[in-house]
Parts: C-alpha cells; structure tokens; sequence
C-alpha cells in the first residue's frame, strides 16, 4: 500500500481511492468517505454498483445495439458509465462535468482512460455547464450529482429538466440517480417533475428501497418517446440485485398527486444515514 494522497483543507471533503481486494485492477473512488465510483480498468464492462447498472441498462437500450451515440454525464466521478459505454458503443462521443477539479486529477492520474475513448471531461456547475450546450445534441443524458451525499436543488426542478429535454434529441432519453428513503417524497416529486416536461418516464430500484424500508438509490428514467419499458423490466428482475420498474399506471400511483418541484421551492435530497467507513464495512484497502 502507498500513502494517502495529499491532504486538501478542512472545509473540502477527502477525496480518495479504495483498492478493490476482490478485482484485480479495480477501484473505489470515495468522496467525504462516501462511495461515488466503482471502476475495474481491465473490463470497464464490469458494473458493480447496483444503480450504475440501472444506468448501464438504459444506455444498452437507447439506441441500436453497438451503434455510437452522443451522451453527457452530470457528475464525472471516476467515468465508470462514460467508459462503459466507449466500450459497448466504439466512436461514441462523450462528455462528462464535475464540480471538483480535485475528482478530476486524481482520476485522470491513477485512473486514466483511453484517450482515443472518445471522453472528454471539464469542470463546473452541472447546470450552468448544461445551458451551454447545444440544443438536439445529445442520444443520452444522465444526471448523477452528489455533494455531501446530497443532489443539489437546482438539479431537481422543471426548469432543470426542461433544459435537459432541449438538449436531449428527439427520442432520447434523460436518466437521473434518486438518493431517497422512507416515505420517499423526494422521489415521488422528482418523478412528478420529470413528468411535467417529458411523455414518458419510468423507475428503477430494489422493491426495499420502493417500499421504503431502507435508504437506497432509485433510476429515474425519462424521454419523449416510448422507453423500452418491458426489456427495462427483464434485465432489472435478473440482475444481481433485482429491482422492480414502475412506469404507466403503477408509476402514476406511486407518485400519488405529489406536485413538481419549481426552482422557487427546490431543496437538496434527502440526507442519507450515516454508516461507518465504506473501507470498513466493505473490506477494502486504501492504495495510492
């Protein structure tokens, strides 16, 4: 094992990497000791993260099987969907923000990718990085923003997913990862504002976390067109952690008349409980 990197001020949250003892080759990146990435750089087709495999479900189903698309991602972490993706769809072109230069480098030093993957990444304010871009310009759109544990408000109103929808060409499709637990207002109302701007949306998660027995990670998925909601439904009753998908008339009953969130009165997820060290509980080693 090497050293910690470098210490970052108090009022900045840790940032590091976990060597997974189970997967040669493979890593955690933790933000405040709270789990953000799971990457094995042999076979950046591995998924380990149950949500991230929601995802990855998502973006095998939005366009022909093999065929580039064009996907942004909200929230870099450490790449792992954007380098699944290069690897599922050869000569896609991605792009990829996060809101801590720090996250980058570090990636981009111990976690290197392809360059010729097709991935680019910046830094910024997700939302204000999203008005910049250019209008039916994106197959693909996901939203997986965290600070603290928490998805920042501004992230989480209509008028936030109306201009995912500008972006998002005709067809495509918006996927966004819900922190929420218990009575899951959060998520009701975040399915009613999804709602509020795109034809059609759908939910993903383990029936647990639907019934609001413990805090967990649900996929929201969302787009103008049908969504393959039937083959959505197979692969999330099959995986490892099987899930449940809500959409059409169940879907409507879940959100049971929550209204959408407007930016006037949008607040931050849910705070997730508190747990012990991720290395702790998950039997991982630090290494630099």
């Amino acid at each position: 094992m090497g050293k910690r990197e470098a210490a970052v001020p108090p009022e900045a949250p840790a940032v590091e990497l976990l060597g997974d003892a189970d997967r040669t080759d493979s890593w955690i990146l933790l933000v405040d000791g709270t789990p953000q990435s799971h990457v094995d750089l042999s076979d950046p087709t591995y998924l380990d993260f149950e949500y991230v495999r929601r995802f990855g479900h998502v973006a095998d189903l939005c366009a022909p099987a093999g065929r580039p698309i064009e996907a942004l991602h909200l929230g870099a972490g450490a790449l792992t969907l954007a380098r699944y993706i290069a690897a599922a769809r050869p000569g896609s072109r991605q792009r990829a923000v996060d809101h801590d230069q720090r996250v980058i480098d570090l990636v981009r030093d111990k976690l290197p990718w392809d360059r010729r993957a097709g991935i680019r990444v910046g830094t910024g304010d997700a939302r204000s990085w999203l008005a910049r871009r250019r209008t039916d310009s994106a197959d693909l759109l996901v939203c997986d923003v965290f600070a603290g544990g928490r998805t920042p408000g501004h992230l989480t109103s209509v008028e936030f997913c109306t201009d995912a929808a500008r972006v998002l060409r005709p067809g495509g499709v918006y996927a966004a990862n819900i922190g929420d637990g218990r009575r899951l207002g959060h998520t009701r109302a975040q399915v009613a504002t999804a709602a509020a701007v795109f034809a059609e949306t759908a939910l993903i998660a383990e029936p647990g976390v639907l019934r609001g027995r413990r805090f967990g990670n649900l996929v929201l998925a969302a787009s103008d067109r049908p969504l393959p909601v039937d083959e959505l439904a197979r692969r999330a009753h099959r995986d490892p952690d099987m899930a449940r998908l809500l959409a059409g008339a169940d879907l409507e009953r879940f959100t049971a008349g929550a209204p959408p969130v407007r930016d006037a009165t949008a607040q931050d997820s849910p705070v997730p409980p508190e747990a012990r060290s991720y290395a702790e509980t998950a039997g991982l080693l630090r290494v630099e």
